[in-house]
């Protein structure tokens, strides 16, 4: 049994071609595949933008930060589009203090459970925010792997 990663359209026709190949000659393929959930440099990015933002708005350490982001950007999100999350949330914390709610955040895995659609929205909306603030949290530069299509170009 083989592994193919597939990154790129090259790989991607190579292995279409190694599939017809294995399915003429066995006329029997078994196939998993497995998207990335989330990109390394996106959670590269966060974890340096909890760092800045401690360092930048001193109200908080970076763990505060993150659990600030957590809870008014990433919950939103998961609320929005993942329903198991959505009733575990309105169960368990929607009737929380503000404090609790944020303290919980410390162990709910929020961003964790983000595919990279939703940890890119969650990055989006932490930048917007925080720049808001005044912080300039700084997206990759241009050719990274990720960055907003907006700031992009």
């Amino acid at each position: 049994m083989s592994e193919t990663i597939i990154n790129s359209e090259p790989a991607l026709q190579s292995a279409i071609g190694e599939l017809r190949e294995a399915f003429a000659k066995n006329r029997y393929v078994r196939m998993i595949l497995r998207a990335r959930k989330r990109s390394l440099d996106q959670n590269a990015l966060a974890a340096v933008w909890y760092e800045q933002m401690a360092r930048e708005d001193r109200q908080d350490d970076a763990l505060g930060h993150k659990c600030y982001c957590k809870l008014h950007h990433g919950v939103p999100i998961l609320r929005a589009e993942d329903a198991e999350f959505r009733a575990f949330y309105d169960t368990a914390l929607k009737g929380l203090t503000y404090e609790q709610k944020r303290e919980a955040m410390k162990f709910v895995p929020v961003t964790s459970r983000m595919d990279v659609t939703q940890l890119s929205k969650y990055l989006e909306a932490v930048h917007d925010d925080y720049g808001r603030r005044g912080v300039r949290l700084e997206f990759p530069a241009k050719g990274a792997q990720w960055a907003p299509a907006e700031r992009a170009a």
